[in-house]
């Protein structure tokens, strides 16, 4: 007899079929890809990958920074600070 045990989750509908896109290309059905990374979870005792938010980089951060200044300086109109990609 197997010892394995039926798991429900939830997942917006788009993701599922774009997820299950992903993992068929790579030779693999959600089941599966859930297996993987419940393994290596437990593996490494943690999530196997990083997890943030890139609004709070590095990066981000500093050039946030520098518009602040620029704008306190008034270097620039809050019109530029919106268009600023």
């Amino acid at each position: 007899m197997s010892n394995t045990v039926n798991v429900t989750i939830r997942l917006d509908k788009e993701i599922k079929e774009s997820v299950e896109v992903l993992f068929n290309d790579l030779g693999m059905n959600l089941s599966t890809a859930f297996n993987i990374f419940a393994r290596q979870s437990l593996r490494e005792g943690k999530i196997p990958f990083e997890i943030y938010d890139p609004f709070y980089s590095v990066k981000n951060q500093a050039r946030l920074a520098h518009s602040i200044a620029d704008a306190e300086a008034g270097k620039v109109t809050i019109h530029e600070l919106l268009d600023d990609n």
